[in-house]
């Protein structure tokens, strides 16, 4: 019997045995009691009225509730624990959209695996993560939540990380089982307003906003959570488009969906349903199988299925998809968790596992020339030989808790390294190597913190400024400024810190700005001020020791932005993969609103697609990034002049490093579709690979592609290649100009 037969047959011999409700019981998610089992949750888990719990990480409790299930209740069937492990537990990663700035899928699926670890040491074994909606308006503060902008990233991120949680077996020690969320579409929600209204036409659907989730499927996740918006007027959590034509009928995935917390019940609340016997029933024959917290099921799925509403059928068709979880997992053969079998969380390696994903998630955008006793040269990295004192400024230069970012419960400051404790032990350790010639630190808040309109700190900010050779500001966002249910309006710096920003620059003294985000921020009136940047976005637990790193060159920057970085606001959304149109813009046709003359006639002739009060373009693009090389493309070609539709055309180019350090540099390949079916981006990333160039070094780099890549939804929403003229780019980030061109063949 092959395993999936024998899987199916287990699967069947326990159906078999159950009541309806131990049926319904497995499909309830509750929350735990945080360190002790509540009486009614004993009983009911007892009694085999509960599939799984959430929020539990004490492992003698855990390893209480798992006895209570398989020794106590009748069919001593096992318990999921479910957590929000989304960029660590005990050690820190950067947040996704700072992983996704590695541009490096094996240091997500590390993290992941260390996250997975030291989480399973407290008896969770499914973690609500990997989120990879696609984040297009950075004012929505889960955009710290996911991979960026793009699908193609998205989905090779989203997959690494599947791969790290899960690892070669769910069943291994140290694995769990990880959720490939929200499905689908909420990305897309209207201003950027958490659970709010997602309009997004099908074809959008299916060509941007799904793919990342088939590339989760594809790495075997486990599960998938529902979404709290409706998409185009029904609700994610009770969408069959979604749940059942699309996830099971032509992807056939074969996992559990877990509705996202209480989005069953605010089914109702949505105006969809009109009350919670309806909501559960319109969730269940959508095709949602787990309910999280909330208690449709528990209230009236046995009902609805007695009356002939929710067939038996599709009930053990559910419960098959949570039972079959369970085994893959090896819950029914270990279902307690010995904490002895797991290295210590925070241990020196995850510890520098963190530490390596952070340096590599830094995108070093501005480096300036500045002039020193008649030397031009970079202000990065810092040149310690050439300095005596050195500021440090910014309420997040030493916030060991905000560092971390969002979505962070299990996360635990006492490890974390500040960028100030940093830069003061490399310049100790500087003045140690030198025979005592040391770096004086001189540190100031500036603001008390990142929201702050109080100026009284200016002043001393700017005294230890005037005090110094050179000055590194940390600013940015508190790590509760992103996150669910923290959208903001305005993605400029918030508080004053611009005001700061403007008053340490007129000090005269070189500036180097670190900014610590969870999103991309709108920063066109800051950058003329600084003569380095560094965004950093949350980094983690061994952030300030990555900074440090970068900053004093022991590291080189590698990061490129996984989002647009906007120049206003207003922009958004503001994206490289966006659509031609009819009157695409470009530098010539323009007009700025003050070049407009008084009495203007309303003219629309030679008029294109722009925003008269801000330039076409965005302050920084997709994929841009900077290094302590010099990096540049040469020689683009293809192999072929023509792609055949069971074949393949490798395109290649030089890279070269003409700096006199070495490098690494994520080297990209966007094609665009001239004509199509339905129109095209302007640009899609393809692939991607980061090489290593030394001082000098020329490497030449080749992708391959296959009409697959070129494969898209049409006007009849079914996936086809078209025959036609391809262009095809080889650069630094969105924005090269490096350009060839092949046709696909019929």
């Amino acid at each position: 019997m092959s395993d999936a037969n024998a899987e199916q047959a287990r699967i069947a011999a326990l159906l078999s045995q159950m009541t309806l409700e131990e049926k319904v019981g497995q499909l309830l998610q509750v929350p735990a009691g945080g360190g002790h089992v509540p009486e009614l949750l004993r009983r009911a888990v007892s009694e085999g009225r509960i599939g799984s719990v959430i929020n539990e990480v004490h492992v003698d409790t855990v390893n209480e509730l798992q006895w209570l299930a398989t020794r106590q209740s009748r069919l001593g069937i096992p318990l999921l624990v479910g957590r929000d492990v989304i960029h660590g537990f005990t050690t820190v990663f950067p947040i996704p959209l700072g992983q996704a700035a590695s541009w490096n899928p094996a240091l997500v699926t590390l993290g992941a695996r260390v996250a997975a670890r030291e989480a399973a040491a407290v008896g969770v074994n499914w973690t609500f993560s990997p989120m990879v909606d696609i984040g297009r308006d950075p004012r929505w503060g889960r955009v710290a939540e996911g991979y960026g902008e793009d699908p193609y990233l998205t989905g090779v991120m989203g997959a690494a990380a599947v791969r790290g949680y899960q690892g070669a077996s769910l069943a291994d020690v140290g694995s769990i089982a990880a959720c490939a969320k929200h499905f689908a579409g909420y990305g897309a929600s209207e201003s950027g307003r958490d659970y709010n209204t997602t309009n997004i036409p099908e074809n959008e659907l299916r060509n941007v906003h799904l793919p990342p989730f088939k590339a989760a499927i594809d790495a075997g996740v486990a599960t998938l959570m529902t979404s709290f918006s409706d998409l185009n007027g029904v609700p994610a959590s009770a969408n069959a488009l979604l749940l059942t034509q699309i996830l099971r009928d032509e992807w056939a995935f074969d996992g559990m969906v877990v509705s996202d917390w209480e989005s069953i019940r605010q089914l109702a609340v949505h105006g969809f349903t009109a009350n919670d016997r309806d909501s559960a029933f319109e969730a269940a024959t959508a095709g949602v199988d787990m309910e999280m917290t909330s208690t449709t099921y528990a209230d009236h799925l046995a009902a609805l299925v007695r009356d002939g509403h929710v067939s038996m059928q599709r009930l053990d068709t559910m419960v098959s998809n949570v039972l079959r979880l369970k085994f893959r997992l090896g819950l029914f053969e270990n279902p307690y968790t010995d904490a002895s079998h797991f290295p210590e969380a925070a241990c020196a390696e995850h510890l520098q596992a963190a530490r390596d994903a952070a340096v590599e998630s830094l995108v070093l955008l501005k480096n300036d020339h500045v002039a020193h006793e008649a030397v031009t040269a970079p202000v990065l990295p810092l040149a310690l030989d050439r300095l005596s004192s050195l500021a440090v400024i910014g309420p997040l230069a030493d916030d060991p808790h905000d560092q971390l970012g969002t979505w962070i419960f299990d996360g635990d400051a006492q490890y974390s390294v500040t960028t100030l404790q940093a830069i003061r032990a490399h310049c100790q350790a500087h003045g140690q190597a030198d025979g005592g010639h040391g770096v004086a630190v001189h540190y100031a808040r500036g603001v008390a913190t990142t929201r702050s309109r109080d100026r009284a700190e200016f002043a001393e900010a700017v005294a230890v400024a005037e005090r110094s050779d050179a000055v590194v500001l940390v600013l940015g966002e508190e790590a509760i400024l992103s996150g669910e249910a923290h959208c903001r309006a305005d993605v400029t710096l918030p508080g004053v810190q611009e005001e700061l920003i403007a008053a340490i620059a007129a000090t005269g003294k070189p500036v180097v700005l670190v900014l610590m985000a969870g999103r991309a921020l709108a920063i066109e009136r800051v950058v003329p001020h600084v003569q380095a940047l560094v965004y950093a976005w949350h980094p983690g637990t061994m952030g300030g020791a990555a900074i440090a790193d970068v900053l004093f060159g022991a590291a080189s920057p590698s990061g490129k932005l996984p989002v647009t970085l906007p120049r206003v606001t207003g922009q958004i959304p503001m994206y490289y993969g966006h659509k031609h149109t009819g009157k695409p813009a470009t530098h010539d046709t323009v007009v700025h609103i003050d070049d407009i003359e008084a009495r203007a006639p309303q003219l629309s002739v030679g008029n294109t697609s722009f925003h008269l009060d801000v330039a076409h373009t965005p302050l920084f693009p997709f994929g841009y990034g900077l290094s302590y090389g010099t990096i540049e493309y040469a020689n683009i070609t293809t192999s072929h002049s023509t792609l055949t539709p069971d074949g393949s055309i490798t395109v290649s180019a030089d890279v070269i490093n003409t700096g006199h350090r070495a490098a690494d540099e994520v080297v990209q390949l966007y094609v665009r579709d001239v004509v199509g079916n339905v129109t095209r981006p302007v640009r899609e990333l393809k692939a991607f690979e980061k090489v290593h160039l030394l001082p000098g070094e020329r490497r030449l780099v080749r992708f391959t592609l296959t009409a697959d890549h070129l494969a898209f939804y049409g006007r009849a929403m079914r996936r086809m290649t078209e025959p036609g003229q391809f262009h095809v780019w080889i650069g630094g980030s969105s924005t090269t100009d490096l350009r060839t061109e092949f046709v696909l063949s019929a």
